[in-house]
């Protein structure tokens, strides 16, 4: 006698999971019912479904639905289609972006136009043929908003359950497929404290050198997103782990495995960092700096040790060593020269600040001084050193900063006084002419309260903010 194998989706019914509707955005749950109530299937979709279930709060909710990209935009004026290969529908609301897309379908081989690698994604298709071409299980799950139950195409609940991060078909073609893949699979596992299965695993120390074909502006997003949560020195470990590294920074893993692999310093300086108050919104300048920051000193010792009785020029072993990232992964200038003048300016927090002396009160008014404090703070928390000098880099800061608005809360004094120590603009006058990028020493030369950042061209008074209380702030 034969059995019918059963086929079909886990449906787990609103009884048995976790989510509920007050975890949603409300936002989102607009855009779910309209559609709903139009007559289309809407669900939430990848990874909010993923975090509602493990109890996170998600950064986004995007959705899925039937309704091809022109009918979503019939159903809402604040619709707005982007993308060539496939049509996206981002529904707007103030800063708000709720992400909407028409279930997809993998391509059949005779409608791929460049062999292995995807070439075209513009295929609609069915609920369950959409879980089927995303990239990991716990990524594949529907969240139904009219029945209020998780639907599961591909396994994903099972593997929520056990932790483990699976990719969705042979990992072998899948990570062919989109080699970014890789680095994602790195990513959510050190975000979630997830382990990779170990057909993936055994995959991505296979075609990790694929890495290299893929979209390089891709690869230097998926680089900073390692940084998120707080989970660097996870990632990064794992990323060395499985070799992507090698490809990716061949000489920051040449340093890793000379100075000691598992042991090395780079990851007491990336763990430093997690635990920082910082991290979160830390810049990408302040990552770089912190991940270089091992091979920076490696090199400024072996300088200091060739040429003992020569002045060492910092600044140009910190921009000698960012070089080759820039040239790889073609980062942002202004990540490029933020992280590079982050490691020169380190060496001249070795002094105590005095009171009254123009050189330290120039250097806390530079606009990258709050993020080389941080680096400071972070390189001297991670070998164990005594954070004296911090805490008084950080007094002498507050006291510059309650002066400068001291005298522009209690003198408000005429402008073109020649007197005025510090110039304070009426409430209802014009916004300065910012000054041009030539004038950046000009800039750091003026009173606090006139500078403006290079970069954002906004007054510093709006940036410069006291420290937080743990930190020596009020």
């Amino acid at each position: 006698m034969f059995f019918k194998r059963k086929t079909g989706p886990i449906i787990r019914e609103r009884s048995d999971h976790c989510i509920s509707r007050s975890n949603i955005d409300e936002d989102a749950l607009k855009v779910l019912y309209r559609l709903s109530t139009s007559g289309y299937i809407s669900y939430l979709v990848g990874g909010s479904v993923r975090d509602l279930l493990l109890g996170r709060h998600p950064k986004d909710f995007d959705l899925g639905t039937n309704a091809r990209p022109n009918e979503i935009r019939k159903i809402f004026r604040n619709c707005f289609l982007i993308g060539r290969r496939f049509r996206l529908a981002h529904i707007v609301f103030g800063k708000k972006v709720i992400e909407t897309s028409t279930f997809r379908r993998q391509p059949e081989e005779n409608e791929a136009t460049d062999g292995l690698y995807q070439a075209e994604d513009n295929t609609f298709g069915t609920p369950e043929e959409d879980a089927k071409r995303r990239d990991f299980t716990v990524n594949g799950l529907f969240y139904d908003i009219k029945t209020f139950s998780v639907i599961d195409y591909v396994g994903g609940l099972k593997d929520l359950e056990k932790r483990e991060l699976r990719c969705i078909g042979d990992p072998n073609i899948r990570f062919r497929e989109d080699p970014v893949r890789m680095m994602r699979a790195v990513k959510f596992a050190a975000r979630l404290d997830f382990t990779i299965d170990r057909t993936s695993r055994k995959a991505i120390l296979t075609h990790h050198s694929d890495i290299l074909n893929a979209s390089v502006p891709r690869v230097c997003e998926e680089i900073y997103r390692l940084f998120t949560y707080s989970k660097s020195s996870e990632a990064f470990r794992l990323l060395w782990d499985l070799e992507l590294l090698k490809d990716l920074l061949p000489e920051l893993d040449e340093h890793i495995r000379s100075s000691g692999n598992k042991h090395a310093p780079i990851w007491k300086y990336l763990h430093a960092l997690d635990t920082d108050p910082v991290s979160e919104n830390a810049s990408n300048g302040l990552r770089t700096a912190c991940l270089y920051y091992a091979f920076f000193d490696g090199q400024q010792k072996s300088e200091l040790a060739r040429m003992p009785q020569s002045r060492v020029n910092y600044q140009h072993i910190s921009r000698s060593i960012l070089s080759t990232l820039s040239e790889r992964l073609h980062i942002p200038k202004m990540t490029f020269f933020t992280a590079a003048a982050l490691l020169d300016f380190h060496r001249r927090f070795t002094d105590v600040p005095v009171k009254g002396s123009k050189r330290f009160a120039n250097f806390v008014r530079h606009p990258d001084f709050l993020e080389a404090l941080a680096l400071y703070r972070i390189v001297q928390t991670a070998e164990g050193n005594d954070l004296t000098k911090v805490h008084a880099w950080q007094a002498y800061y507050n006291e510059e900063w309650e002066a400068a608005h001291r005298h522009i809360d209690e003198e408000k004094v005429n402008p073109e006084s020649p007197e005025a120590a510090f110039t304070v603009v009426a409430e209802d006058a014009p916004p300065a002419k910012p000054s041009s990028h030539r004038n950046r020493q000009r800039n750091t030369n003026r009173p606090l309260n006139e500078q403006r950042h290079p970069h954002t061209r906004r007054p510093a008074e709006q940036l410069a903010t006291p420290l937080p209380t743990e930190f020596g702030g009020e």
